[in-house]
């Protein structure tokens, strides 16, 4: 009892009546105005702002239509291999010769284009239907490259035809040349089946790449010409001083559309 007679005489004394009320620091103030001015900033970024993002993916340098697997109409010997890897074919030029039971037969290109991989050799005993070539398909020497490119899942839905495209290419050292440019031409509108890869690559240890993450979602990828060595357009002055072949692996880089930080917010 004699602590609250205390207290109470002490809150009805006037004797500090006179003492001026002590208001935040000035410090304190600076703190307060930096933090409202950085909300305010902020609140102002996520409604007005854009953030920008990339989708990194594998992919190869080809021509438009692709390659097709050259197999084998005849069960023998190959005897004599008539093609070397890099040379043009016309449809009917003969790539192998194969002893049969019913004398030597030809094996033939189906379709024009560019002998890439020879997979029969002289003395090879072939079965009907076994690899003899992969042959990329070739309407003129001077076909323009492009890139196909194969997104895993469904991560295509978020890229549009123009997206720039940045292009690495692993033989190509980047810090003397660079990344080749290009845009996006098409995306796929449903996921490949590694029998759809192995139809457009003509090889099916390259399909099994592309689609160890599941059935990709392609993307074609159009490269940007310039009056370079290689006939392309690089991120450098001029990229390196030698042609592009195919097929060549890349990684691209798809710069996808600018998005502002609200939209993440709202449902």
């Amino acid at each position: 009892m004699q602590f609250r007679q205390k207290a109470l005489s002490k809150l009805q004394s006037p004797e500090e009546l006179d003492v001026p009320l002590r208001f935040a620091r000035p410090q304190g103030r600076l703190v307060l105005a930096v933090t409202l001015l950085v909300m305010v900033a902020a609140g102002v970024w996520v409604f007005t702002g854009s953030v920008s993002s990339q989708l990194s993916a594998p992919g190869i340098l080809t021509h438009p239509d692709g390659s097709y697997l050259l197999q084998s109409p005849y069960a023998g010997q190959v005897t004599t291999v008539l093609a070397k890897e890099g040379q043009l074919l016309s449809p009917g030029t003969p790539l192998a010769e194969i002893a049969t039971d019913h004398g030597v037969r030809a094996v033939r290109a189906v379709a024009p284009g560019r002998v890439t991989t020879l997979v029969a050799r002289t003395g090879t005993v072939l079965t009907t239907g076994a690899d003899v070539a992969i042959v990329e398909r070739l309407r003129s020497p001077d076909d323009p490259l492009v890139a196909m490119v194969y997104i895993p899942g469904d991560g295509g839905a978020g890229i549009s035809p123009g997206a720039p495209v940045d292009l690495t290419v692993p033989s190509v050292p980047r810090e003397r040349f660079g990344v080749l440019r290009g845009h996006v031409a098409a995306v796929g509108r449903t996921p490949q089946t590694q029998a759809q890869l192995s139809g457009f690559l003509g090889d099916s240890r390259l399909a099994a790449q592309f689609g160890r993450q599941g059935d990709p979602v392609a993307v074609l990828v159009r490269l940007e010409r310039s009056a370079t060595a290689s006939g392309y357009r690089w991120s450098s002055a001029g990229g390196p001083p030698y042609p592009l072949g195919s097929p060549t692996p890349v990684i691209a880089a798809v710069h996808l559309a600018a998005q502002r930080p609200v939209d993440w917010l709202l449902p």
